[in-house]
């Protein structure tokens, strides 16, 4: 089975101490060592590191300097029985997966394996019709857009899948197919795929009733726009320490005035604050929910999700919020698509590049 390869991978410039922490959170047993163009350029394992420091190499050396160079690959195009027998024959476990060029596409195993196999199932809402988008979204759905020269939702897939979710439910209409064409049953990424078709629109939650069977743990539900790298294995472990029914992630915001704010005491001026800061909490879009959460929602019916908060609150129900520090950007309109572009390099590349 193929699994997601980028969270094992490393640039040409990062070190053995990097690599040590790249195996150490990845447990796979191995790193792929990529170029600019992810052209695959040589695996590094535990026993590599471990015979470059018997030859006095340092651990700030970079990782070309212990990396096995020649590696055994699998190629695009080639029959599983092809991959299988090269881990037979040359003895090994993990086969890196390539396409003609040598740009890496995948890492194969014999068996399936998960990362860290979280029990939480992951709802994705992906059926929005990205109005505010177009004309971009009027022949591909927003979570298609690409960013970095790949999908919205395929970074939000590398993120959860890096961090061990192996169970996903896509909520598609909008131009739908064109994303289950592309990921499948989630094989290439080593999880399952649900689909969840919606005959028309749902809303944020409304989807949650279409689900084909009743959740019997926590779960995530998260809106198909948003690039972020938070710890979403935290906010489950939050979401169950304080027994909550919902968690919505929250996050600050600012906000100034450009102009000085007038307090007034009836026609008296009582103060004058020059471009005063405001902060608040706002959504982020992504929420943990307990199976109970679900008995409020509503059967085949238009449901937004801060809706369905509203009405555990007023159920008086324990409804947290988990405040996000890590980076986040909702994808909504135009001039925030463009700043995810700009954004990309640095808080997707170079964070893989440094670990």
């Amino acid at each position: 089975m193929l699994i997601p390869w980028r969270p094992l991978s490393l640039s040409t410039s990062a070190t053995l101490k990097d690599a040590l922490r790249n195996l150490d959170d990845n447990a796979i047993q191995i790193a792929l060592v990529v170029d600019e163009q992810e052209t695959l350029v040589g695996t590094l394992t535990d026993g590599d590191i471990r015979r470059a420091l018997l030859k006095d190499i340092e651990l700030h050396a970079a990782v070309t300097t212990a990396m096995s160079v020649a590696p055994v690959v699998g190629y695009e195009g080639e029959h599983l029985l092809a991959w299988r027998q090269k881990l037979q024959g040359k003895k090994i476990r993990h086969l890196p997966i390539v396409d003609a060029q040598h740009r890496v596409l995948g890492l194969y195993f014999d068996r399936p394996v998960s990362l860290s196999g979280l029990p939480y199932p992951v709802v994705l809402m992906l059926g929005g019709l990205g109005t505010r988008l177009r004309p971009l979204t009027q022949t591909v759905p927003k979570p298609m857009l690409k960013v970095g020269n790949r999908p919205i939702l395929e970074h939000i897939m590398e993120t959860l899948v890096s961090q061990g979710f192996n169970e996903f439910y896509f909520c598609i209409n909008y131009l739908g197919h064109m994303i289950r064409d592309y990921f499948g049953d989630g094989e290439k990424w080593g999880v399952t795929i649900h689909y969840v078709e919606e005959t028309k629109r749902m809303g944020t939650a409304g989807a949650l009733s279409l689900l084909p069977h009743a959740m019997q743990t926590p779960f995530l539900v998260m809106n198909g726009d948003l690039l972020t790298k938070l710890d979403f294995k935290a906010l489950m472990d939050f979401h169950i320490a304080q027994k909550a029914v919902a968690s919505m992630c929250v996050r600050e915001h600012e906000h100034q005035v450009p102009y000085g704010v007038i307090d007034l005491n009836d026609n008296r001026i009582a103060r004058v604050v020059e471009k005063p800061v405001y902060r608040y909490w706002v959504n982020g879009g992504i929420y943990a929910l307990s199976p109970q959460a679900l008995e409020f929602v509503p059967k085949d019916e238009f449901f937004d999700m801060p809706t369905l908060v509203d009405h555990l609150i007023e159920r008086q129900l324990n409804v947290s919020a988990f405040q996000m520090q890590d980076y986040w950007l909702d994808i909504g309109q135009m001039p925030d698509f463009e700043q995810a572009q700009t954004d990309f390099d640095e808080q997707f590349l170079a964070g893989k590049n440094e670990r």
